[in-house]
């Protein structure tokens, strides 16, 4: 016998036998001699003699060879034969007429196939005598020779030279851990010793188990040991008194895979089978991958355990018993006889327990124990997923607890992927556990706890994906290779995932339940180059292995369905794992080599988890469940022995449901079965689905019912909606054609039905062509036949071929099938509220929910008032899922005690009252930013009425409000709603701009004008009096807000014109925050809101101060840059003694200096101080020095450094106080400053701080209006060193040589502009003169930019590049009109804007006040942006025109998509056929079509809808004529005040009307009996901001002419600056000083200003010029008259020489004239001896 025999002389057969190949063509021929070398016995002229023996060879794998390679093969056979013959019906045949040569041809054949050259099968047919025992002797030696080779053969020492290799690392390690390392390499090491020690161990275990079944072959080849066992031990295989070599070879051959593939379990077979033996339970733990739900069937029947007896192994799901059943098939096939494998997943329990190894579901056994309560010709019971705990799992270990009493001869495993099986071994009379040790290597856990602490593993909290995101994205950043798994809660949240993750060289990949078997594929392939990314639901946590995963996030989440037993509802919630499955998802990473486990929850959360999931006998309806109790005939459900005993709420809500179903009758508080429960029983699914079945069979719709209910059990996995967004979108627009008016099951029923009648080979095309899920619909189809099966072989219903109802046609089937779903779920009946933002209440609860946004009810715009629903699902809000209509009137036959308040239910439903004629801008300020204020009066009218469910829609698009309340309290609701919207229009109608006349002068402050509604001028501001005030507040409630402007409103003597709410994420003061500013139509409104504060209105404090800044009344220091200087003076006088401190070794000569020196002109005494090392005590100084002049004088005395200096001061001056001194300085500066206007100059603010007790100065701080730099440096030159009035000599003023200003933005536009700003501020810097720039964040989180510098202009030239960065450019475009701008009012508008700015980098500002939209960022950024954004919001414009909606409008009818659809196709091809060039997208959820094309497809597409609309018995609504040009309204407009609506153009036109004619104000609307004006918002929206201004041009000219010649405009031509005509007692006086031409204007005569000048007498001086001079000449000796040119000369002081301009030299003494001065001068001296 050779010595490693068998395998190794394989390569000699391959060498000299070519290969069998396996040929699908082969020929079949008659008898064929094979060429063969001639024998001494044999001549070639003797006919061939009869052959004696034939070899037919048989192909046990059913592979057909070709005649060639059989030919091939036989020639290397040493025995002689005659020929091979092959034919149609039997196999090939290989002749001899030699029993040596049959003898031969058999062992060369096994020979070959022991060596893996073939699979055929030899068998030997003799026609004469022969010793059959000499073939089998050949054959067993042959077979012996072959296990030997294989115990000591290559496969052995693979594994072995395996072991070797981990011994090695194994001794690597152990020297490693000798060494000093870190706790965390320490912790690694440790754990990778433990995992080679373990590896070692198994795979040594799986040799020795190997040779143990090779031995066990080879004692039955030997003949050893006799086949019955006699002594007593399990064998590992049960062999006949014969050899049946085919089975021998092929469990060898399955013993050799079982070692290759190294399965876990396979080490400890042995010991398993003697436990079985040895004991009547067993619980087995093995994890997943372990392979104990393949391997241990086929141990049992390997031994024979079974008997005569089928081994019986179950499997929570169907799919997992067909699958296991032919996995086991293919894995022992030959090993046992044929049909020993099957599975039985059907309902009914008319099976047949013939076979050795049957593989069923849970609840398949289940009706097979209904049906035998022995469960007679089963021997031994697997239950397999323990560990999930199914119910039907917990039913049956509860039923065969009680049957292993009756029948001791009966095995049960129980097999579990988790260690938690302490509980079901208990269970089971304290059996032993046996733990099958898995292969896993070791994963290290981190635990990252969320940030938000959302995804912590307690709690129900959702998921946030994003944190899972960006842990995913941290491994890839920071780990090698290896694919990641992340567990989320849900499909939508995998796929979103997916989307959302972007990383390069990343494959990402979603895992759950509904993906097609081609993405379930791509799951397990290789991406080289690339990490595989695999976003999974728990579906990876035990149904599969996924290869090359090491690393795991763990969310801490899942998805749980569970029935609230207090509201008798199915709720599907996101809720915690336990610490089970948290082990089992870190699992994950180890399986093919070490790895990590990241989980998103402390340590201590996980700490805190529950050991094990719940049970789902504890979290499902009990319906099943106790109605199998009550059939085994237990009275008292709550006294039956159940592993975990549900909640005794549960079980009697489950009875309840029982007897609503007609299932059990309760009496004497005994449970019976009634006739339709029995039926149910045999059955055996859910009760309700048993009832829906059982009433349509009553209504003779037996096809209808099993359909449904088929359906019913399918429903969330029937449309397949996934992919990307796009894809979603077709799946919802293919779903609309199936939807039926009545709901989810109608819809469903209707697929079905479609579906059905589809060829076979047709349907999945047909699914994927209208995503539907094949699965799903094979699944229900599966289903169908069952029910079908099980309803003919339990109940002997025969289910009808037919069917009777029709989805598209209304009929009695309709309300037959409506009363069964009713009957059958009636627990779940709710009914509308009345209000679709409440949803349908719930009638067991009591709860409102809203329908789930799949529903097929949404598609026809309607909800029925009443509905049934199949669960409720719990996401981040409840939804109703699977709606059905149903009617009232059928309640009447149901005998459910909850529905008796249907009633009283009906009574309560809330009813809607519609308020209209309110423009769209009323109904946004009604509602508030972000619905505040709409909120408040929700609330504020719920607590008034006591009724939560009260509540007010407002719909912007069709100006109209929606009321919801109680009957009783509709006209309270009213009333308010009412008044709140009135008071908004009246505002609306009053609110006014404030508008410069002209643009700001550098003296005088423009005036203003209101600019108001009908495009007048409401109010003209010619003396900059205050219109505007400034709100603070303890409060900033909407509510409060609302009721504090109606308060101001009813008091002020006019109106409110213009609110402007501030915003800020800080507090202004500690106690008030700036609640915004509003301004008055007239200075005294204003006056009197100030006098009005503070008002409190529920404890909200608002308190009103006249507004400083920011309004056009008060313009002072407004948008141009402020410049600040700090001022200073002496608080305390000085005592003439002061203190200097320099370095040590220059003391002494500092000394020197100054014994020697004066300051100031006084002699000072200097002398070493006392307490200081390095201090000299100066004396005799001046008290009126200041520190800065002593040091100056110092400073020109020496050169040594000074370190310190300051001087010893006495008592504070207490007098003037600081406010008086406050109020001097604004007075000594305002004197300073050019006047603003005529009651004073307010461009400069004065505020000086108290001081402190200990403080030796007073200290003030100075803003000056920038624009005023040079004004401001030279009032500072002014009063440097001066003394305020009322201020001691000594208290003289220093002007600090350090002015400031800031400027701030918020921290969105800093992100935008940081770059250039800090660009900016680097050059800044490097500036002469400026100190300092620094940037600095505010408390409010905006930033500022602080400027120093030496001088003011310096200063304000700083601050104009940096207001120009910081206030970004302001987008202008000829295209962007007032109606695109309006679209940023909307979400889809808000989205682009959004995502231009994330694209871009930049911030885009909608300045909702001035209607603009401003860019912030670099230029280049800035370019790209307001490209993007002009190109964005005008596709949108263009699209939002032609959108074609199909409700909205109560004559459209509501199944209109659907017969849109239905007409032209989900995808809409026909309408694209029937207007060709345009492209058309259909939003199911809005129930809109995007057309993308011109107007003219738009309207050819909508009179095709038209059509349909019309043949449904309904039409579109007709558009009125517009009231100007009295056509039909084209690019509409609805006025804000009175609704009208007109063509847009025609409006503009009649503005630009107005403007070139300079009249026509007020604008009103032209509708007929309407003379509405124009508001505001109206003028903003229709008018570009140039002809806006042009327009309120007009409107102070049509106002100046008006005013009946009070009003005048100035008199420079064109200049825009009006003035006030003077009265008889103007206060103002008469001068004008024009700030748009700095003309100065007489307000009474309106001729030049003539200062002291009456106005007549100027009126003279402007006719004769002279008159004025004459006037002035008379009596004035030193003025007269050039005798030469009569011009005036005046002589102040000299000699009597006057020259005139003449040329004359003139004697002043007696006015002769001379030619030059000499002459005179001789005159002079001759005639009046002197010159003077």
């Amino acid at each position: 016998m050779m010595s490693g025999g068998g395998y190794r002389s394989q390569d000699t057969y391959r060498r000299e036998t070519p290969s069998l190949r396996p040929n699908h063509h082969s020929i079949m021929s008659p008898c064929h001699e094979i060429n063969r070398p001639s024998t001494s016995n044999s001549s070639p002229d003797r006919p061939p003699s009869r052959p004696n023996f034939t070899v037919e060879l048989r192909c046990t794998d059913h592979t057909v060879f070709s005649k060639a390679d059989l030919e091939a093969l036989l020639l290397k056979c040493k025995g002689e034969g005659i020929d091979v013959c092959c034919s149609t019906t039997s196999p090939w045949r290989w002749c001899c007429r030699r029993w040596n040569d049959a003898v031969a041809s058999m062992v060369f054949l096994w020979k070959t196939r022991l060596a893996g050259l073939h699979s055929i099968t030899p068998s030997i047919k003799s026609l004469v005598s022969c010793d059959m025992n000499v073939i089998r002797g050949r054959l067993r030696d042959i077979f012996i020779e072959h296990v030997n080779g294989y115990i000591e053969g290559d496969l052995v020492d693979k594994w072995r030279k395996k072991v070797t290799a981990l011994l090695d690392e194994l001794s690597s390690v152990e020297v490693s851990l000798k060494k000093h390392n870190p706790i965390n390499v320490f912790n690694h090491l440790s754990k990778q010793r433990e995992g080679l020690k373990s590896g070692i161990v198994m795979i040594e275990k799986r040799i020795l188990e190997f040779g143990s079944s090779m031995n066990c072959i080879l004692d039955h080849l030997e003949g050893l040991k006799s086949f019955d066992d006699l002594d007593g031990e399990p064998r590992l295989f049960k062999f006949s008194k014969h050899i049946d070599f085919v089975r021998i070879h092929l469990l060898i051959k399955r013993e050799c895979r079982r070692l290759e593939d190294g399965l876990p379990i396979y080490a400890f077979r042995q010991e398993i089978l003697e436990h079985v033996h040895s004991q009547q339970v067993m619980v087995l733990i093995g994890e997943t991958g372990s392979g104990k739900s393949t391997q241990l069937v086929q141990y049992l029947a390997d031994s024979d355990f079974s008997a005569m007896e089928s081994i019986v192994c179950t499997q929570p799901r169907k799919l997992a018993a067909v699958s296991l059943a032919q996995r086991v098939q293919e894995e022992s096939s030959g090993c046992y006889k044929d049909n020993s494998i099957i599975s039985y997943p059907t309902y009914s329990s008319f099976h047949e327990l013939k076979s050795k190894v049957i593989y069923m579901t849970d609840h398949c056994l289940l009706q097979h124990y209904m049906r035998d309560k022995s469960l007679s010709g089963i021997s031994c019971i697997i239950i397999d997923e323990a560990h999930e705990r199914s119910l039907n799992t917990d039913l049956l270990l509860a039923m065969v607890k009680s049957l292993l009493c009756r029948r001791l001869d009966m095995r049960l495993i129980i097999m579990s992927a988790t260690a938690d099986a302490d509980k079901l071994a208990e269970y089971f009379f304290g059996c032993e556990t046996f733990h099958v040790v898995g292969r896993n290597f070791p994963v290290d856990i981190e635990y990252v706890p969320s940030v938000s602490g959302a995804a912590c593993g307690t709690g129900t909290s959702t998921l946030n994906v994003s944190e899972v995101l960006k842990v995913v994205a941290e491994i890839h950043k920071t780990e090698p290779d290896g694919a990641i798994l992340a567990f989320l809660t849900s499909q939508m949240e995998a796929e979103w995932a997916c989307e959302t993750f972007q990383a390069p060289h990343t494959v990402t990949l979603p895992l759950h339940g509904k993906l097609t078997h081609d993405d379930q594929r791509r799951i397990f392939l290789d991406y080289p180059g690339r990490r595989k990314v695999i976003f999974s639901t728990n579906l990876a946590e035990t149904s599969l292995t996924i290869p090359g995963v090491k690393y795991v996030v763990d969310s801490g989440k899942m998805k749980l369905s569970r029935f609230e037993a207090a509201t008798s509802m199915n709720v599907l919630k996101v809720c915690g794992i336990s610490q089970s499955s948290a082990e089992q998802r870190a699992g994950r990473a180890g399986r093919t080599a070490p790895g990590k486990c990241y989980r998103l929850y402390s340590q201590e959360d996980f700490e805190m988890m529950p050991a094990h999931q719940e049970p789902e006998i504890r979290r499902v309806h009990l319906g099943v469940a106790v109605l199998r109790i009550v059939s085994m005939g237990v009275k008292d459900v709550l006294s039956f022995d159940f592993i975990d005993a549900p909640d005794a709420v549960a079980i009697d809500k489950a009875i309840q449901n029982l007897i609503q179903l007609e299932a059990v009758s309760k009496e004497d508080d005994v449970l019976e079965l009634t006739d339709d429960g029995k039926k149910m029983v045999r059955l055996g699914i859910e009760p309700r689905l048993c009832k829906l079945i059982l009433q349509c069979f009553d209504n003779r719709l037996g096809k209808e019912g099993v359909v449904l209910a088929a359906v019913t059990a399918n429903a969330s996995t029937i449309f397949c909606r996934v992919g990307n967004e796009e894809d979603k979108h077709k799946s919802d627009c293919y779903k609309v054609q199936f939807c039926h008016r009545d709901g989810d099951l109608f819809t469903m029923l209707s697929v079905y039905k479609e579906w059905e009648a589809v060829p076979r080979e047709k349907r999945s095309r047909w699914c994927w062509e209208n995503s539907i899920n094949a699965k799903s619909m094979r699944r229900c189809e599966d289903m169908v036949l069952e029910l079908e099966h099980c309803l003919g072989s339990e109940l002997s219903f025969i289910t009808p071929s037919y069917w009777c109802w029709n989805p598209l046609v209304p009929s009695e089937h309709d309300k037959n099938l409506k009363k069964a779903i009713l009957s059958s779920l009636a627990e779940n009946v709710a009914m509308h509220s009345g209000y679709d933002q409440l949803g349908y209440e719930v009638a067991l609860t009591g709860k409102y929910v809203q329908l789930h946004p799949s529903c097929s009810l949404l598609v026809f715009s309607q909800r029925p008032s009443w509905i049934i629903f199949v669960e409720i699902l719990s996401i981040s809000t409840q939804y109703l899922v699977c709606a059905t209509a149903v009617d009232f009137e059928d309640f009447s036959t149901l005998s459910h005690p909850l529905l008796l308040e249907a009633s009283k239910m009906q009574h309560r439903k809330l009813q809607q009252t519609v308020l209209n004629g309110y423009g769209t801008t009323i109904l946004k300020r009604f509602c508030g930013k972000f619905n505040s204020y709409q909120l408040h009066i929700v609330s504020s009218v719920r607590k008034a009425c006591m009724d939560e469910r009260i509540g007010i829609d407002v719909n912007v698009d069709q100006n109209v409000v929606h009321v919801y309340a109680p009957s009783e309290h509709m006209e309270n609701v009213c009333r308010q709603v009412k008044s709140a919207l009135d008071y908004e229009r009246k505002w609306m109608q009053n609110e006014c701009a404030e508008k410069f006349l002209f643009r700001e002068g550098r003296r005088v402050t423009p005036s203003f004008a209101l600019f108001g509604s009908g495009a007048e001028i409401k109010h003209l501001e010619l003396e900059n009096k205050t219109l505007t005030v400034d709100v603070f507040s303890s409060d900033a409630d909407a509510g409060n807000g609302k009721k504090f402007l109606m308060l101001l409103e009813d008091y002020s003597s006019s109106g409110i014109c213009a609110i402007q709410r501030h915003i800020s994420t800080g507090q202004d003061s500690e106690n008030m925050t700036r609640w915004g500013r509003i301004t008055f139509l007239t200075p005294d409104a204003a006056q009197q809101a100030v006098e009005l504060s503070p008002v409190t209105l529920n404890g909200a404090i608002f308190e009103i101060v006249p507004s400083m800044s920011g309004s056009a009344a008060e313009h002072s220091i407004h948008s141009f840059s402020a410049v600040n200087v700090r001022l200073q003076w002496p608080r305390r006088r000085s005592k003439g003694c002061a203190i200097l401190r320099c370095e040590e070794q220059e003391l002494l000569q500092m000394l020197g200096v100054l014994s020697t020196s004066l300051i100031d002109g006084r002699i000072i005494y200097c002398e070493l101080c006392t307490k200081s090392s390095n201090g000299i005590v100066i004396r005799g100084l001046d008290p009126r020095l200041s520190e800065a002049d002593v040091l100056e004088e110092l400073r020109n005395l020496t050169n040594i450094r000074i370190l310190d200096f300051f001087l010893f001061r006495g008592q504070a001056a207490e007098n003037p106080p600081y406010d008086a001194c406050e109020d001097a300085l604004h007075k000594v500066i305002s004197n300073l400053m050019p006047k603003r206007s005529p009651q004073g100059a307010d461009n400069v603010r004065v505020q000086i701080s108290p001081p402190e007790p200990k403080d030796a100065f007073m200290r003030a701080f100075v803003t000056f209006d920038g624009s005023l730099h040079l004004e401001a440096a030279t009032a500072l030159e002014r009063i440097e060193g001066t003394v305020l009035p009322g201020c001691q000599p000594w208290q003289k003023i220093k002007c600090q040589q350090l002015f400031h200003s800031s400027v701030s933005c918020s921290a969105l536009v800093y992100c935008s502009i940081r770059n250039q700003l800090n660009s900016l501020i680097a050059s800044y810097r490097l500036k002469k003169g400026v100190n300092c720039c620094l940037l600095e964040r505010n408390d409010n989180g905006s930033y500022r930019v602080k400027i120093s510098a030496n001088g003011t202009k310096t200063v304000a030239e700083l601050r104009r590049p940096l207001e120009l960065l910081m206030r970004g450019r302001r987008v202008q475009h000829a295209s962007i009109t007032p109606p695109v701008v309006q679209l940023l009012y909307s979400r889809e508008g808000t989205s682009r804007m959004k995502g231009i700015k994330e694209e871009t980098g930049t911030h885009i500002l909608f300045d909702k006040h001035n209607q603009c939209i401003r860019i912030f960022g670099s230029t280049d950024q800035v370019d790209n942006a307001e490209q993007k954004l002009v190109q964005s919001l005008l596709n949108l414009y263009s699209r939002k025109e032609l959108d074609i909606h199909l409700r909205g409008n109560e004559l459209l009818p509501p199944d209109l998509m659907k017969e849109v659809v239905k007409e032209f196709g989900p995808d809409l091809e026909g309408l694209k056929e029937k207007v060709p060039g345009a492209e058309f997208t259909l939003n199911t959820r809005l129930h809109v079509i995007s057309v993308h094309g011109t107007k003219e497809q738009k309207e050819k597409a909508e009179s095709l809808i038209h059509e349909i609309a019309q043949t449904s018995e309904s039409s579109l609504v007709t558009d009125d004529a517009c009231p100007i040009c009295l056509c039909k309204v084209e690019d509409a407009y609805r006025l804000e005040n009175c609704g009208h609506v007109f063509c847009r153009t025609c409006l503009v036109e009649q503005c630009e009307s107005a403007i070139r004619n300079r009249d026509s104000f007020p604008i009103r609307c032209t509708n007929a009996v309407c003379e509405s004006e124009l508001l505001l918002t109206d003028l903003r929206s229709l008018l570009l901001s140039e002809k806006l201004d042009e327009l309120f041009r007009a409107s102070v000219a049509a106002h100046v002419a008006a005013s009946g010649g009070k009003l005048r405009f100035c008199p420079s031509p064109d200049c825009p600056s009006v003035y006030r005509v003077a009265g008889e007692n103007d206060e103002w006086g008469e001068h004008f000083l024009c700030g748009a031409c700095y003309g100065e204007t007489c307000r009474r005569c309106h001729l030049e200003y003539h200062a002291l000048i009456s106005c007549e007498t100027y009126k003279e001086f402007k006719e004769d010029p002279d008159s004025s001079l004459r006037e002035w000449s008379k009596g004035k000796e030193h003025v007269k008259i050039c005798p030469v040119c009569s011009y005036t000369i005046e002589k102040i002081d000299g000699c009597n020489h006057i020259e005139c301009k003449c040329g004359g030299h003139i004697c002043w003494v007696c006015l002769e004239v001379f030619r030059s001065s000499d002459d005179c001068y001789s005159h002079l001296r001759s005639i009046h001896s002197a010159i003077i």
